[in-house]
């Protein structure tokens, strides 16, 4: 397939997989008009369209599906491919993209990185802040530094050690809660909150612990943080024997395509090392 069909047809697959043409532009960071341009030019070439437009948005046709699923094969050889020739690079240079939590990205990871670019000078590193989880098979980003159970099979990590958590709220909090929501509603504090706490004595939700540790810090009420975000807060205390003691492993993941790069091994190792040493 020549590169520009694929460049047409991965702008398909991005509307297809989101429902509208705004939200591929969000994802594929271009703008709602070269998104429509994209549509346009591959609908034009195979001689036929290729979605349904409704006031819902774009919906594929049954009889379109084979077409879509046969774009994520196309998509996968591609990204495959990508991945292989990037892991094959040159070693401790370049750009190393890591994703984490806001959590992390506003506690110990800027210190981290810090130290790392300080050894190797070769490396540009860049720190994407998100609570959504990257698809790294994608090459949203190189290195994932995320608590989960468990890793998806396409990702090769490490266990840097386990992230606690903890109830925290100023001495005027009350019985009241915010809680985690969103994109944190399947992390276990959050199912943990959706077990114990009624719907009627929450006060509020956000989808950011940073933000549910403000919230908590203005006494509108008790929420659960990660300790490392909690604990040296001095406008909060930990309110031990309120919940089990509850930790989540946190993994630092690449691709498997990308374990052998020297680059991102490199600073894949040092991050475990770091966030091991860091009493999480």
């Amino acid at each position: 397939m020549q590169r520009a069909n694929w460049d047409d047809l991965r702008f398909v697959l991005a509307v297809a997989e989101n429902g509208s043409v705004a939200a591929a532009a969000r994802v594929l960071g271009v703008n709602h008009a070269t998104v429509l341009r994209r549509i346009a030019a591959f609908e034009g070439r195979h001689g036929g369209e290729i979605f349904e437009r409704t006031v819902r948005g774009y919906a594929v046709p049954p009889e379109r599906m084979r077409l879509i699923e046969a774009a994520r094969d196309v998509e996968a050889a591609v990204l495959a491919v990508d991945r292989l020739i990037e892991g094959a690079q040159a070693p401790l240079s370049g750009v190393v993209r890591i994703t984490s939590t806001d959590t992390l990205c506003n506690t110990l990871l800027p210190r981290v990185l810090a130290d790392i670019s300080a050894q190797a000078v070769g490396l540009r590193l860049e720190l994407q802040c998100s609570n959504a989880h990257l698809d790294l098979g994608r090459m949203q980003s190189d290195i994932a530094v995320r608590p989960a159970l468990n890793l998806p099979e396409d990702l090769a990590g490490v266990c840097a050690g386990d992230l606690s958590f903890g109830i925290y709220a100023t001495p005027e909090g009350g019985e009241r809660w915010v809680a985690p929501a969103r994109v944190l509603a399947r992390s276990a504090p959050a199912e943990w909150v959706a077990e114990h706490v009624p719907a009627s004595m929450i006060a509020g939700t956000a989808d950011s612990f940073v933000t549910l540790r403000e919230m908590a810090a203005t006494g509108m009420g008790r929420t659960v943080l990660p300790d490392v975000l909690g604990r040296d807060d001095p406008r909060l205390e930990r309110l031990d024997g309120v919940m089990p003691e509850m930790s989540v492993p946190l993994w630092v993941a690449t691709h498997a395509d990308l374990t052998a790069s020297p680059r991102i091994a490199v600073v894949r190792d040092r991050l475990v090392e770091a966030l091991a040493a860091a009493g999480l």
